[in-house]
């Protein structure tokens, strides 16, 4: 038996688009005497399609390019391709997340997902009816089991317990297949490819049987797709699987006996800074390939977050599209108009350098009055702050560029960033990525000569006041980001961290500044997603709450 295995990129509600990729698809799986075509979890439609799915229109034309797709390929290959269907009961939600089988120019039949996530980022009860039957199909004379990416987490814990009762692997296995197949829109998160291998790996040993996945890529928004497609042997050995973080196909052969053959080379394996790079391109690019938004605009500070932001900006976009601007103020250093020059000269991007003193001054001129004799205080700081941000939207307005943030994760937990200021733009390129990260990925690039290492040397500072330094408020970043990741990744209480050996009055200062601050973060342009616990929609904190940490035990 030949399997096609196309890992694509699609975006949401392109269906007409989606469509074609399929198609070349077949058109590869026809040349190569596939018996079978296998893409992802709602190719047709892309994921994930949100609230795309409430409109009548889109699902009418997901079923008619279906039907199209089935007629063109006829004398092809079979197909299995994710798409939304009716849900044929009659109650419930209308429609099914679908694994479609595309043989003889019909639609042959489709399987309906069963377990359907709503945690994190997922909020699949909200528009679909969960399945409750399992199915098989004969391809090429095997007996084809076929899951939908959740269907295959059933074991998988969330926050320590098992969320579901149905066990699609196990009711495949006594109803007696020669290979499972499942179509996947997983999103990436560092380290989930560890451990969805491991995951499907005992999932295909369960079975008995090889295992074909078939992962998503690609950006959409905020949720990044790593693709990495795979496929098991009987044994739960990872016998065969596709690169990450592009589009990426391969043909296998599983013999009479169930063994899975393959001609390919293996994927490389990356490090973790090389993987968070590789992820933050690929959904940089992708956010401006997919909204047509093809210039990026970087205020450069010679700061290291603006130095990473840069250089992403330049690889994802290409340097003659990225433009920086550095905007001095009453308390930036010299070193850092140095290094914001020479940053934009190692990657050939263009630089303007617009002081930032007449508008602040003109704003401090017209508040005075009101401001009285109160002394300098976070309101001139954040001044300075929203007299860049404005310089730089009215840039973005004008010239038409993408305005890529510069705050981190950390920045962004504990409120150091400014509302209308260096928050605004259009994407949050390192928003999910903590301080030491940020780092990380300093080094790669330095090593490359694309910033000077006294970026990444020099104590970090907003340099909105004199000689400040982020340590005069918060704790040493390592220690920030243990903080930060133990309550927001992990939901640790104020006690279990300090159980945790951190010290008890620095952490329930820095828990005190993230209750604060979500009103801040309810207003951040989107941002990638790479980590577990993203601020985004798969964070959903009340911002009317208390911030002194007694409604917790």
């Amino acid at each position: 038996m030949r399997v096609a295995l196309a890992q694509l990129n699609t975006t949401a509600g392109d269906v007409p688009g989606n469509a074609g990729r399929i198609r070349e698809a077949w058109a590869w799986a026809r040349e190569e005497g596939a018996d079978l075509l296998v893409v992802p979890e709602l190719a047709l439609l892309g994921y994930p399609p949100r609230d795309l799915l409430l409109r009548e229109s889109v699902i009418t034309a997901a079923e008619k390019a279906l039907e199209a797709l089935a007629r063109e390929h006829a004398e092809g290959p079979a197909a299995i391709v994710g798409t939304v269907a009716r849900n044929p009961r009659g109650a419930g939600p209308g429609i099914v997340n679908g694994a479609a089988l595309l043989r003889g120019g019909h639609v042959e039949t489709v399987y309906a997902k069963r377990l359907l996530p709503t945690y994190d980022v997922f909020d699949e009860r909200r528009y679909f009816a969960p399945g409750d039957a399992p199915c098989v199909v004969e391809v090429a004379g095997r007996r084809v089991g076929l899951l939908i990416c959740e269907d295959l987490w059933v074991r998988d814990l969330v926050r320590g317990r098992h969320l579901y009762e149905a066990d699609p692997p196990g009711d495949l296995r006594e109803e007696g297949i020669d290979v499972a197949v499942c179509i996947s829109a997983s999103p990436y998160h560092a380290d989930k490819d560890a451990h969805r291998t491991q995951l499907f790996a005992a999932e295909a040993r369960r079975m008995g049987v090889p295992l074909v996945t078939v992962n998503l890529v690609g950006g959409n928004d905020d949720v990044l797709f790593d693709g990495r497609s795979r496929v098991f042997d009987a044994q739960g050995a990872d016998a065969i699987h596709l690169r990450g973080f592009v589009a990426d196909r391969r043909i296998i052969e599983i013999d009479a006996d169930g063994a899975v053959l393959d001609a390919g080379p293996p994927a490389a394996q990356l490090d973790e800074p090389d993987e968070l790079r590789e992820a933050l391109l690929m959904g940089l690019g992708d956010y401006s390939r997919k909204t047509g938004l093809r210039t990026a605009l970087v205020g450069l500070s010679g700061g290291v977050d603006s130095a990473v932001v840069a250089c992403l900006a330049a690889e994802a976009f290409g340097p003659e599209n990225v433009l920086a601007v550095a905007m001095p103020g009453p308390f930036t250093a010299e070193m850092s108009n140095e290094d914001a020059r020479a940053i934009a000269e190692a990657l050939g991007i263009e630089l303007l350098e617009i002081p930032i003193l007449p508008p602040y001054a003109g704003f401090l001129d017209a508040l005075q009055p009101h401001f009285g004799e109160r002394s300098f205080d976070v309101t001139e700081e954040n001044l300075q702050a929203r007299s860049r941000g404005t310089i730089l939207m009215a840039l973005s307005n004008k010239l038409g560029y993408l305005v890529l943030t510069t705050g981190n994760k950390s920045e962004v937990a504990v409120g150091y960033c400014t509302l209308y200021g260096d928050m605004n733009g259009g994407l949050a390129v390192i928003s999910d990525v903590w301080k030491t990260q940020v780092y990380e990925l300093a080094r790669l690039y330095a090593a490359r000569g694309w910033m000077p290492e006294r970026v990444i040397d020099r104590p970090p500072s907003a340099e909105l006041a004199p000689d400040q330094k982020d340590s005069d408020s918060l704790p040493p970043y390592a220690t920030l980001d243990r903080i930060l990741e133990a309550r927001i990744e992990r939901g640790a209480s104020l006690h279990e961290i300090v159980a945790g050996g951190e010290d008890p009055e620095v952490t329930e200062r820095i828990l005190k500044l993230v209750e604060r601050n979500e009103y801040k973060r309810r207003q951040m342009a989107p941002g990638l997603k790479v980590s577990p616990t993203a601020f985004g929609v798969g964070w959903r904190m009340p911002i009317a709450r208390p911030v002194d940490l007694s409604g917790e035990a």
